[in-house]
């Protein structure tokens, strides 16, 4: 959804529920002069109220943007879906609905709260750290496509060369918020390979997005059962990557501790030890999985889509200190993120986000490359051309169960010595109730969206490679593998 469109307006598509509309629906363009051209659609009664809004709206005013999508998600909690909202407008009008709402709804101060935000920020130019690939997607292109200034924010962004550095920095101060790996704020808090510090999982900037690629000299090994004695490469131990490869050979029979070697990597010296034989392979983020077919030196094994669907990836980190001290500026950098995520989910937006990361301070990749990872069109290294849509996602929201599967698996693999209370650690660092609050505030989702990644329940089950995963059996659920450390 646009979340510049009018939730008042009974005649536009709010929500991208497309297969609810009937045919006789389009959207009511959102200029004034536009509004007047199509009075013959709406009723008389809506025809002034909807005018009067139009010309009071700014759309190039962040404050009322946020107050728009605070609006829309006030509406999408009541009705849920286009079609209800449109019946119930069209029933009452328009103004005789945001009559009845204000009764007990403040829209007109909900304007006045995002200016208010915006206004008294705490703090405006911000340091944020990323490692260059394209799971950081939302934060670099957020940057190059001015997303930040569009909310009031100077932000600069710093190329980071790998996820210790990018801990450090974090943990002394010298960046704000940064990418991180989803593990990373559980293991930052916990104290795993560091001083302790709580830092946050605020929202996934990426679902999917990674790959298993093995070397050229390999391509008659791609049974797993094979891979005895091979050598991986990871790009830090505390990554969906480890935990990932190790759930893939595992179940496979392969002991990852015991029958390969896998190895911490950089992710921009994946290609280079691919090449030059250090590895056999690796289990990595993009674009240095396309980037060794791009040079000939790979070819895609698996995505790891097909481990887990939707997997989290990387996210959006902020220390609980910055969010205690700096809750205006917060609350802004929160819903700049989550529109920049937003958009780089739509499809029509992946070339554009493609080119916008190409230049050398940001990805410093060829465009080609980019494009065939954001759309999803792409050679495997085998002959093939393939297309996967969502090879990798934008999706959010934070799922506990997400974070209570990881927490599982660090303890299958020892990283956790014993156990431990899997949900109210998983609580304490996914900001899944934070998030979900100003998305539904926001609004801004597409029908793949909806915030369709907003489960109904707080703890949902997941299918992961042929496992179901119930969050209210985590220890049985680790119990039932036949490898690990536990």
């Amino acid at each position: 959804m646009s979340i510049t469109k009018d939730p008042f307006d009974p005649n536009v598509d709010l929500w991208n529920e497309c297969n609810e509309r009937s045919g006789d629906e389009t959207d009511l363009p959102k200029s004034e002069a536009d509004v007047l051209k199509s009075t013959d659609k709406i009723q008389d009664e809506n025809d002034s109220f909807l005018i009067k809004r139009a010309k009071d709206f700014n759309e190039k005013d962040a404050a009322a943007r946020m107050a728009r999508a605070m609006e829309s998600s006030i509406m999408h909690s009541v009705f849920e879906t286009d079609n209800n909202r449109r019946k119930f407008l069209k029933g009452v009008g328009a103004g005789t609905a945001a009559a009845l709402f204000s009764q007990f709804i403040p829209f007109t101060s909900l304007q006045a709260m995002a200016e208010d935000a915006m206004k008294n920020m705490e703090k405006t130019k911000l340091k944020i750290g990323f490692v260059p690939i394209t799971c950081a997607t939302p934060i670099i292109a957020g940057h190059a496509l001015g997303f930040y200034n569009k909310y009031g924010l100077d932000v600069e962004i710093i190329k980071t060369a790998g996820w210790a550095v990018a801990r450090d920095k974090c943990m002394n101060g010298e960046y704000d918020a940064s990418h991180l790996l989803a593990p990373m704020p559980a293991a930052m808090t916990m104290g795993l390979g560091s001083a302790s510090q709580d830092w946050r999982m605020v929202t996934n900037v990426n679902t999917n997005g990674q790959a298993i690629v093995l070397a050229n000299k390999h391509k008659d090994r791609q049974d797993p059962k094979s891979w005895k004695g091979m050598k991986f490469g990871v790009p830090f131990e505390y990554s969906m990557h480890n935990l990932l490869l190790r759930l893939y050979v595992a179940e496979h029979g392969i002991d990852p501790d015991k029958d390969i070697q896998i190895r911490v990597v950089p992710p921009p010296e994946m290609v280079a030890n691919l090449r030059a034989e250090n590895v056999d392979g690796y289990l990595a983020p993009d674009p240095f999985n396309q980037r060794a077919v791009y040079d000939g030196v790979g070819f895609i094994h698996r995505l790891t889509k097909e481990i887990w669907d939707q997997h989290p990836c990387c996210c959006f980190g902020v220390s609980q200190k910055f969010i205690d001290e700096n809750p205006n500026t917060f609350m802004v950098l929160l819903t700049t993120i989550l529109d920049a995520t937003y958009t780089a989910e739509q499809p029509d937006q992946r070339a554009r986000f493609a080119e916008s990361m190409s230049p050398r301070n940001y990805l410093n990749q060829p465009s080609a490359v980019l494009k065939q990872i954001l759309t999803g069109v792409y050679p495997d290294g085998l002959g093939n051309i393939k297309k996967v849509p969502d090879r990798i996602s934008f999706m959010p929201y934070p799922t506990q169960s997400m974070g209570t599967w990881i927490l599982s698996q660090m303890r299958r693999w020892g990283y956790i010595k014993s156990d431990v209370d899997y949900k109210k650690l998983s609580d304490e660092i996914f900001m899944s109730a934070e998030v979900e609050k100003r998305m539904k505030e926001m609004a801004s989702k597409n029908e793949d969206l909806k915030w369709s990644d907003i489960p109904d329940v707080k703890y949902p089950e997941y299918d992961i490679y042929g496992k179901k995963y119930n969050p209210d059996s985590i220890t049985d659920y680790i119990s039932s593998f036949d490898i690990k450390r536990t």
